[in-house]
């Protein structure tokens, strides 16, 4: 069993030309011995956003706190904390943060597709 804060793993740091403003940390994965799922949790600053992309895989996400859209089904919508989100594999998405405070948000995938 594993019990650890969020907080205690170091993030790793994303901020490029499809990316701005994210922290980016990977919770449960195959270090963990994690054979079905990987966790990440994920903050993105003020103005932030993640990469617009789509993959072969789903993702399960849950918004924790701040206020963001996400783009799906080709349009904006709005997500603040409490709201759960459910990507099929290969749409197009992505997040960015509309609020003032850090957006952060729970993201599982399935094992196999890259933890981060």
């Amino acid at each position: 069993m594993k019990i650890t804060k969020y907080t205690s793993v170091t993030p790793t740091l994303i901020d490029n030309d499809h990316a701005k403003g994210i922290a980016g940390r990977v919770m449960i994965g195959k270090k963990d011995g994690a054979n079905n799922f990987c966790m990440r949790i994920f903050e993105v600053a003020p103005g932030g956003h993640t990469p617009k992309h789509a993959h072969a895989w789903e993702h399960e996400i849950f918004v924790h706190s701040g206020k963001a859209e996400v783009y799906g089904n080709g349009k904006w919508n709005p997500i603040e904390a409490g709201t759960v989100v459910f990507v099929p594999p290969n749409e197009e998405h992505q997040m960015r943060n509309t609020g003032q405070e850090l957006f952060i948000f729970a993201c599982l995938i399935p094992a196999g597709a890259p933890e981060l």
